[in-house]
């Protein structure tokens, strides 16, 4: 069982790439999706980001995305194992629609999450080390700096396309 410094560190690599891999596969950097996106996005590029970048950032923001599903669904596997990750994707969901949110990537990011936490804990971890991890993963992309991490999402999302 590996030590809870080690996990979390591990942990939100994880998450990062789970989150930001689904993020990418459904496009959310390619426009505003979702109402607000679009208006964040501008604000982002204002202060010198990269406007595909704050368009992924501003989705996050105003709609359940994966990062929102990655986080839920850690807390549902803590609390219930696979039936509770489950059940915070259902939830995800009805957030998606709630916001008229096109797209799934919330309830896919809740789906592989409950599955890559579960696994994880098969090998001694434990699910609360990937709720700390995703908050550390969040706020990379959200938290520390909308222009370097707007920059680093519209690099990846050129690698994309």
């Amino acid at each position: 069982m590996p030590s809870e410094l080690l996990e979390i560190p591990l942990a939100a690599v994880v998450c990062w790439v789970n989150f930001v891999t689904i993020d990418l596969f459904f496009g959310l950097p390619r426009e505003g999706g979702v109402s607000g996106a679009t208006a964040i996005a501008q604000e982002v590029e204002a202060g010198g980001g990269d406007l595909k970048g704050g368009t992924m950032m501003g989705n996050i923001v105003s709609s359940p995305d994966a990062s929102a599903g990655t986080l839920l669904a850690s807390c549902g596997v803590a609390v219930a194992g696979v039936p509770g990750g489950l059940f915070a994707a259902l939830l995800v969901y009805i957030g998606n629609r709630i916001c008229y949110d096109p797209g799934y990537a919330g309830t896919t990011g809740a789906v592989t999450a409950t599955f890559i936490v579960y696994a994880f804990t098969l090998a001694g971890f434990s699910a609360t080390s990937f709720i700390v991890g995703m908050v550390v993963a969040i706020l990379t992309i959200q938290g520390l700096s909308h222009r370097h991490a707007s920059r680093l999402l519209g690099r990846l999302w050129k690698w994309r396309t």
